[in-house]
């Protein structure tokens, strides 16, 4: 009788599920009858499924049903990424049978955080990895123990988290272990920490001292390549390293790499160069406008600036009557200025220095035309006549005198002179001009000009001019300072 319960539903199909109208996935339920049909007496669990809907069974199925989807979530699930590889992998140390090593942790856990490192040594010539620790750790030092003095160790760390292993950080070179009496360490000067500037044609003699035992190795580089020994010489000491150019040229700037190497223990440094040069002139110099006294003067800055940043520009005047040139502004920081107090009646040309950290530029611009500096029609009305007569240029009424003084006294130089307008008074040394420096003080008052110099050295003997300069010229006078030591 069991075989025909079996037979009967397959044919009736539709008449099967009609007994059972409380389930709604009776729709689903034909397509699995279908299944067992064929195969009713071979396996055991497909007759099992179609006992189920017999007389009192039907309410045992619609937990069989839901079952059949369970495994459609399995596509849905994230796929697992592994951590990224450890970083900055280094040795911090070696002894006589141990190796040290320090790295930073990965960019990147993945989905699952970190359980930690897994440290694996293969000896040099061997492609057979070993793991050093059975558990994963999460500290990102670790010493190596237990190593044969002499031999060459390839080093790798892994990270490992329960997504999977990292792809492993390596060491690039192969560790001897040995003993490390001393780790390598750059003392680099101090004058050599910030940019190490030279002129064009200067010698380059560094020496950077180093230590370590044993001998360290020492490696320069330039921008991660070897250096040039046709220009550059490398002379090693167990001590020092020194580092030599003949003749400096523009293109030896840059910076350099210094590595010092024991056994994959190392120490960097680098060296940042500067060959500089005076600049070239400035360009585009232009006569912009002229009006009573004054002219204003453009340019552009120079095309080379020798390597060096531009610190301001020399603006310079040339009358044309004496041809000399008298410089009008020492410094200008602008690529702009206005030259005053020209004297009437003169034509000037005008030219501008560029000025470096190594210097003034060769040569200058020079302006192409030339500035008339006209009398105005009302500069010499009736009116102002007696004026006019009152101008007069500067004329020295007494000299200086030679004078002979004691080391450590100060001492006074007198003159007198008359002008009008009142002329502006320079005093100078060996025809170089006195600025601003406390050893001397300088005062004119009713046409009296003098010159304290305070507590004077040899050094400070030599020719001292007064200069007096108005409007309308010009007037000097020299005299001789003997400065005696102590008796």
């Amino acid at each position: 009788p069991a075989p025909e319960k079996e037979t009967t539903p397959a044919p009736k199909e539709e008449s099967a599920p009609a007994p059972p109208a409380e389930e709604p996935p009776v729709p689903e339920h034909p397509p699995d009858a279908e299944q067992p049909a064929a195969p009713a007496a071979e396996p055991v669990p497909v007759p099992t499924a179609e006992t189920t809907p017999g007389p009192e069974e039907g309410s045992p199925a619609p937990p069989a049903e839901p079952q059949a989807p369970a495994p459609e979530p399995k596509p849905e699930k994230p796929k697992a990424e592994p951590p990224s590889s450890p970083l900055s992998l280094t040795v911090e140390e070696v002894s006589a049978n141990s190796i040290t090593l320090t790295w930073k942790a990965p960019e990147q856990t993945g989905w699952s955080s970190l359980d930690g490192y897994v440290v694996e040594i293969c000896k040099d010539g061997s492609t057979d990895w070993a793991a050093v620790n059975q558990e994963p750790f999460l500290s990102t030092r670790y010493t190596v123990q237990d190593l044969g003095s002499g031999d060459k160790i390839h080093v790798r760390v892994k990270a490992v988290s329960a997504s999977g292993a990292s792809v492993p950080a390596t060491l690039e070179q192969p560790v001897l272990v040995r003993e490390i009496l001393q780790l390598p360490r750059i003392r680099m000067p101090r004058h050599l920490r910030q940019t190490y500037v030279r002129h064009v044609g200067d010698a380059v003699n560094i020496m950077i001292p180093f230590q370590g035992k044993p001998q360290p190795e020492v490696i320069w580089t330039k921008g991660g390549q070897p250096l040039d020994t046709s220009r550059i010489n490398i002379r090693n000491t167990e001590k020092d390293t020194i580092f030599y150019i003949r003749q400096a040229e523009r293109g030896d700037s840059g910076k350099y790499e210094l590595a010092v190497r024991i056994n994959g223990a190392e120490d960097k440094a680098t060296l940042d160069i500067r060959v500089i040069e005076p600049p070239g002139p400035p360009q585009n110099l232009k006569l912009v406008d002229v009006w009573g006294f004054n002219v204003a003067l453009e340019w552009t800055p120079p095309a080379d600036n020798g390597n060096s940043e531009i610190k301001g520009y020399m603006v310079q005047k040339s009358d044309k009557k004496s041809g000399k040139w008298f410089t009008a502004l020492e410094r200008c920081t602008r690529t702009s200025c206005t030259i005053s107090d020209l004297i009437i009646g003169n034509t000037y040309s005008f030219r501008v220095f560029a000025e470096n950290a190594c210097g003034l530029s060769e040569k200058a611009a020079i302006t192409s035309g030339v500035a008339n500096i006209q009398k105005t029609k009302t500069a010499y009305q009736s009116e102002k006549i007696p004026q006019r007569d009152m101008m007069e240029p500067p004329k020295f009424t007494q000299p200086l005198t030679d004078r002979t003084t004691t080391r450590g006294y100060s001492t006074h130089l007198f003159c007198s002179v008359r002008g009008f307008p009142q002329p502006k008074i320079i005093w100078m040394k060996n025809q170089m001009e006195i600025r601003e420096d406390p050893k001397y003080i300088a005062m004119i008052e009713q046409g009296v000009c003098s010159l304290e110099i305070r507590k004077p050295s040899p050094f400070d003997g030599g020719i001292y001019t007064c200069k007096a300069v108005n409007a309308l010229g010009e007037a000097s006078v020299d005299c001789k300072l003997d400065v005696k030591g102590k008796v």
